[in-house]
């Protein structure tokens, strides 16, 4: 099969450098004939132009540019031209799922998206392969390497959150600007995806509540080492009574529970369902060799014309209303929070009675402390 891989950074380098290898007779049945780029390269697949992308015999076009222009402009060029679709890009399939799914349908063509959460682990076929007996009831899990990195360089060396995040930048594990990673953002759009191959359900990203990690501090580290927990940034998801429950936040969760003893940049997610109870995978969530190496699943998938159940989602509401839980909070303005007040946890910090999210959602707003840190204590 004839591949067009749009992108040649971090992912589409990997990509590339797995078929190109030809290691066994499926890879080998995939060939690479154009590279869009934004840079000239000594690769003669190499172009600068997208119409010679529609120009040249491609039956599957590979997206893994990120950002969400002009990546869904050609996404949507190639599924309109009958072209299948793989894309690693989270953000641009999370803001634009429905349209897109829905045009892949109309022209009766794959859009997989294996390589947009977890990078190597096969989190949306496992997803599948759970729906084949059972339905989803819930998932929870790490979904991005950098803060885990971070998070776990904190937990196990004392140091302060502007230092691991210089340390994770000059390793190449966060961006020069990392924004996306630390505020949420980029685990909010792994989770929207996560509902669709989970749930069925396509939320606007912008509804799925996101507290990231910016502002933790060693202090709330070593709160966490006094109780015997060890904090993670967490995607969880649930749906339960006709609710859908989608929501991002650190969480001080058990030294015992698995996902506290993920460390370094991997990712791990655990699926819950009734015949099978948690099932958990673990592995690598980011980086050139694994996140194109899903890539490169999702085209043998198609290559090999193996049947995949379609994602019949529906756009859905978030539903945060029946979660509650303690809260762990750290802010300049500890007065608001006054009357959910239930134990203290240190200097400017207390853990709440428990409450609704929506509900300690809302004073963080009234709060308006721009440093203010928030993260579930895990029951």
């Amino acid at each position: 099969m004839k591949v067009a891989l749009l992108g040649f950074g971090t992912v589409g380098k990997g990509a590339a450098g797995i078929i190109d290898q030809g290691r066994d007779k499926d890879t080998a049945g995939l060939e690479i004939v154009r590279i869009l780029k934004r840079t000239p390269a000594d690769d003669p697949r190499i172009t600068l132009d997208y119409q010679d992308i529609e120009a040249c015999d491609v039956e599957l076009v590979a997206e893994c540019m990120g950002g969400l222009e002009p990546a869904h402009t050609y996404v949507r060029k190639a599924l309109e031209a009958g072209r299948h679709v793989v894309t690693a890009n989270k953000k641009m399939l999370a803001e634009h799922y429905m349209e897109l799914a829905e045009l892949a349908k109309e022209k009766n063509v794959r859009l997989l998206f294996e390589a947009t959460a977890g990078g190597g682990i096969p989190w949306m076929a496992a997803l599948r392969r759970v729906r084949r007996i059972d339905d989803v009831e819930s998932f929870r899990g790490i979904l991005n390497g950098t803060t885990n990195y971070i998070l776990s360089a904190m937990t196990d060396e004392g140091l302060d959150f502007g230092e691991m995040l210089k340390k994770a930048q000059e390793l190449g594990y966060a961006e020069a600007d990392p924004t996306d990673d630390i505020d949420g953002y980029d685990v909010r759009y792994k989770t929207v995806l996560s509902a669709v191959a989970a749930f069925d359900a396509a939320v606007r990203p912008a509804t799925v509540p996101a507290l990231g990690i910016r502002h933790i501090s060693a202090a709330d580290i070593a709160w966490g080492k006094e109780n015997n927990r060890i904090v993670k940034l967490i995607a969880a998801g649930e749906k339960k009574d006709g609710r859908l429950s989608l929501y991002v936040m650190p969480q001080f969760l058990h030294d015992s529970d698995v996902m506290a003893r993920i460390g370094k940049n991997f990712n791990g997610v655990e699926a819950v369902s009734t015949t099978l109870g948690p099932s958990t995978y673990i592995g690598q969530g980011a980086g050139s060799l694994p996140t194109g190496h899903a890539m490169v699943q999702d085209m043998l998938t198609i290559a090999k014309g193996e049947e995949v159940t379609a994602y019949e989602a529906s756009a859905a509401e978030v539903d945060n209303s029946g979660v509650e839980k303690c809260f762990y909070i750290r802010t300049a303005r500890p007065e608001v929070f006054a009357a959910v007040r239930a134990e203290n946890a240190g200097a400017d910090a207390f853990v709440t009675k428990r409450m609704g999210l929506n509900d300690l959602l809302a004073l963080i707003e009234k709060a308006a402390d721009p440093e203010l840190f928030a993260a579930v204590v895990a029951d």
